[in-house]
C-alpha cells in the first residue's frame, strides 16, 4: 500500500504506548484509548487522537491494534468495538492472552465479522525494545488479506515471523515465555550461588560475556541486580500470569520445573513484589531466604 493506514490502539499501557508513539513518529494517523484516559495524554501533541471508548477509537481505523491487560479484558474489548469496525478492517490482537482466548475470538471474527481479518500476534520483546521498535512479531493468521498490517509492524517492530494459522502466534509465544520465565529463575539462584562463594554479579556477566551464553537480556537483569533497582520492563505479575497460560496449554505435558517457579513467583507476587521487574524474583528470594 502506498498509503499508510489509519490504526487505533486499544490499550496504552507500556507496551500499547510504545506502539501509538512509533506509529506518530512514522506520521500515521493514530486513535488511541485507554479505560484510564491520562496514560495517553502525553502523546496528544505528537498527534494521538484520543478516544473516550474503543468503540470511537476503531470507527475510521484500518488497522485495530488491541494490547491488553489479558483474555477476559481482550474479549470484552473486542466485542464491544464488532460492530463499529469498518468493513474488511484488520484487527491485530498482541497480547499474550493465551490458547483458549485466541481460540474463542478467532470463532467470534468468523461468526460475527467475516469481512475483518483477525490477526494473532504477540511479540517478543519488553518496554525497552518496544520503545525503540526493536521487538519480533510472532504473527499468524491471512496474511495476504492484511496487508495493511505490514506498514505497521515495520513501524514498530524490527521484524515480524509469520508462523501459520491465527493461533499459531499466541502458541510460540506461550514458548517463548515459558523459557524466559526459566532463565529469569535460573539467573537468580545462579547469582546467589556466585554470591554465596565470593563473587559478585559483575564477575559473573565477565564470565559469561562473549561466550555462548551470553545475552543482553541477561546483563540487563544482572545490572538489575546489582543496582538493587527494579524498574519493570516486564512486570512479576504478567510474568507468572504467562508462566500460568504455558502450563495450562501444556495440558498432560509435565512441566515440573515451571510449575515449581510458577508457585515461588505467586508467593512473591503475593509478598508485594509483583509491580517490580520480574528480575526482582532474585530479591525475594534474599530476603526471605527460599
Amino acid at each position: 500500500m502506498n498509503q499508510r493506514p489509519t490504526v487505533a490502539v486499544l490499550g496504552l499501557g507500556a507496551m500499547g504506548h510504545a506502539f501509538a508513539a512509533n506509529l506518530l513518529k512514522n506520521d500515521f494517523t493514530v486513535f488511541g484509548w485507554n479505560r484510564t484516559r491520562a496514560r495517553g495524554e502525553d502523546l496528544l501533541a505528537a498527534g494521538l487522537q484520543l478516544t473516550d471508548s474503543a468503540e470511537q477509537a476503531v470507527a475510521s481505523a484500518d488497522v485495530v491494534i488491541a494490547m491488553l491487560s489479558d483474555g477476559d479484558t481482550t474479549q470484552a474489548v473486542l466485542n464491544d468495538v464488532l460492530p463499529q469496525l469498518k468493513q474488511g478492517a484488520v484487527v491485530c490482537q498482541m497480547g499474550t492472552i493465551g490458547i483458549a482466548a485466541t481460540e474463542q475470538l478467532i470463532a467470534t471474527f468468523k461468526q460475527r465479522r467475516p469481512d475483518a481479518v483477525f490477526i494473532d500476534a504477540p511479540v517478543s520483546g519488553t518496554k525497552a525494545p518496544a520503545e525503540n521498535a526493536q521487538i519480533l512479531i510472532l504473527a499468524s493468521g491471512d496474511r495476504q488479506r492484511a496487508a495493511a498490517i505490514e506498514p505497521v509492524f515495520a513501524a514498530i517492530s524490527k521484524g515480524a515471523k509469520w508462523l501459520g494459522e491465527a493461533g499459531a502466534g499466541s502458541k510460540m509465544k506461550l514458548v517463548a515465555n515459558a523459557w524466559l520465565v526459566s532463565m529469569v529463575e535460573g539467573l537468580a539462584e545462579s547469582t546467589r550461588l556466585a554470591e554465596q562463594l565470593g563473587f559478585s554479579p559483575d564477575d559473573f556477566w565477565q564470565v559469561l560475556d562473549g561466550g555462548p551464553l551470553a545475552a543482553p537480556y541477561v546483563k540487563g537483569k544482572l545490572a538489575m541486580i546489582a543496582g538493587g533497582e527494579y524498574p519493570p520492563q516486564m512486570h512479576l505479575t504478567w510474568a507468572l500470569k504467562d508462566a500460568r497460560l504455558a502450563l495450562e496449554a501444556a495440558g498432560d505435558t509435565a512441566m515440573p520445573g515451571l510449575e515449581t517457579i510458577a508457585a515461588l513467583w505467586q508467593k512473591a507476587v503475593d509478598a508485594g513484589y509483583g509491580e517490580k521487574d520480574l528480575s526482582v524474583i532474585y530479591r525475594y528470594l534474599q530476603e526471605n531466604k527460599a
